[in-house]
């Protein structure tokens, strides 16, 4: 029940995350559509988007190597800040899983998705890893506004869980993201097809030089 719900979930949620829009803009060339989901894969690929639950997940097993009691909440935020201060796990100053682009108060995939979480670990003796996740869910929007200055609200996405629930399916890591992508495929195609029934013309980003004017140098002056 959980693994249809995540797939439902993961299925599309608007048409201006990463991997649909390339669907949009590949489609519009008049390519097939092979060639236009091959490149929805690509941008999916990526870990700042599809490939985000394999990162909270090993962001996750970093953490419990260096939070000897799960349940301290100062030892737990003390590790959040190093994250935050590049000193952890890939030192990219990020806490994985946590805020979006759109969704500030709330991811609602990501609610959906918690009540079955909970269930589930305890059905799989997983309590004391929930119990982590719940914690760091809790207090990493607090660490990142006072670290960050961030009051916009930073909530959970819905990539902070399922890595978390694939693992309790004993699904392996290398799996993670094409489960994303098995789902997302049913969205991108229905983006192609109103791409291709509603709009006939190809889509082409223009760019504005933003830099003041300056005086063409020769080369023999460079």
């Amino acid at each position: 029940e959980i693994l249809d719900i995540a797939l439902i979930l993961h299925m599309e949620h608007g048409g201006g995350n990463n991997s649909t829009f390339t669907t949009h803009v590949v489609s519009s060339s008049g390519t097939d559509t092979y060639s236009a989901i091959a490149a929805a894969l690509g941008s999916l690929k990526g870990p700042k988007h599809g490939g985000a639950n394999i990162k909270v997940v090993k962001m996750f097993n970093d953490m419990r190597k260096h939070v000897r009691d799960y349940s301290d909440e100062e030892e737990v935020s003390a590790y959040l800040k190093k994250l935050l201060h590049k000193e952890a796990f890939d030192k990219r100053g990020l806490i994985y899983g946590m805020g979006h682009a759109i969704y500030s108060v709330s991811d609602p995939r990501a609610e959906v998705f918690k009540g079955y979480v909970e269930q589930l670990a305890r059905e799989k003796g997983r309590m004391k890893d929930y119990q982590l996740y719940a914690t760091v869910e809790r207090l990493a929007p607090q660490v990142i506004a006072e670290e960050r200055k961030i009051y916009k609200g930073v909530s959970a996405n819905v990539d902070f869980y399922s890595g978390f629930v694939y693992s309790m399916l004993d699904l392996p890591l290398e799996l993670y993201t094409p489960m994303f992508a098995i789902a997302r495929i049913v969205g991108w195609s229905a983006h192609r097809m109103e791409e291709l029934i509603n709009v006939d013309k190809i889509i082409r980003p223009a760019y504005k030089n933003v830099l003041p004017e300056a005086e063409y140098i020769p080369l023999c002056e460079r």
